[in-house]
């Protein structure tokens, strides 16, 4: 089965300096072992939308795909039995391919057990949290795991303080928070869609309707950055990526009212 994911997003900067956007985004959800992709997309092969290996699951650029996230899975003494994974991600677009931030996806009886979410900042660097129970019960909307913030993602932001993701996953649609906190700094960032069967009617219409996919996405990035430039935000330098690829959680804080 593979999924269109046509959603929204918002970021909200926190603090003294504000701002804010909403824009409209298209994912795909698949398992990637899916052999019936509509024809407008493949996997590891050129077409109008596409998905590859080599862009998920390790390395940035050098992916493994769902091998990967089995063997983190593993790694974490997670059963594989009865488990479906999946990838929430936007697909390349004529070749080009970024993605600020995709999601592996575990889930039993169609909930949620456990996701990492692979974080990539336009430096070309990535980071992938490490989100679960420690029971692998199932994650609701409501629940809270926090993480700490690992990697230089913007340029006004600092490395440091933590990721609070809440996880909404329904047969019907998603529903993500994720807030970065760092005292009174911060950001808010939702993805928030419909699932609907991936077509190759509502893969051309979602050509037509956001030209360029994945560089749409990156000159938005750009755009609010200057936004922000201009708004004389302070600019920080960019810092190495961290070591390791992947962390985990920090603690479970229960739920979120």
């Amino acid at each position: 089965m593979v999924d269109h994911v046509q959603a929204h997003t918002l970021h909200a900067r926190r603090g003294k300096l504000k701002n804010a956007f909403t824009y409209g985004v298209d994912f795909v959800l698949s398992d990637l072992e899916e052999v019936h992709f509509p024809a407008l997309l493949s996997r590891n092969r050129f077409n109008l939308w596409s998905l590859w290996d080599k862009h998920h699951g390790g390395p940035r650029g050098d992916g493994r795909g769902v091998a990967w996230f089995r063997e983190e899975l593993a790694a974490r003494g997670l059963p594989r039995d009865n488990l479906q994974l999946w990838l929430l991600t936007q697909p390349s677009f004529l070749g080009f391919h970024f993605n600020p931030v995709s999601f592996w996806i575990a889930t039993k009886d169609g909930t949620p057990r456990a996701f990492i979410a692979e974080v990539n900042n336009t430096f070309g660097h990535r980071h992938c949290y490490f989100c679960a129970h420690d029971d692998l019960r199932p994650i609701e909307k409501r629940d809270v795991i926090v993480a700490e913030k690992l990697m230089h993602v913007s340029p006004f932001q600092k490395v440091q303080g933590q990721y609070r993701f809440n996880f909404g996953m329904t047969d019907e649609k998603f529903d993500i928070r994720i807030l970065y906190e760092n005292g009174d700094q911060g950001v808010l960032a939702t993805l928030v869609g419909d699932r609907l069967p991936a077509t190759n009617r509502s893969l051309a219409w979602a050509a037509l309707r956001r030209p360029f996919g994945a560089l749409r996405v990156v000159a938005l990035i750009y755009w609010q950055a200057l936004i922000l430039y201009l708004k004389r935000a302070p600019f920080l330098r960019k810092p190495p990526p961290p070591e390791p690829l992947i962390s985990d959680s920090e603690t479970f804080r229960g739920t979120d009212g």
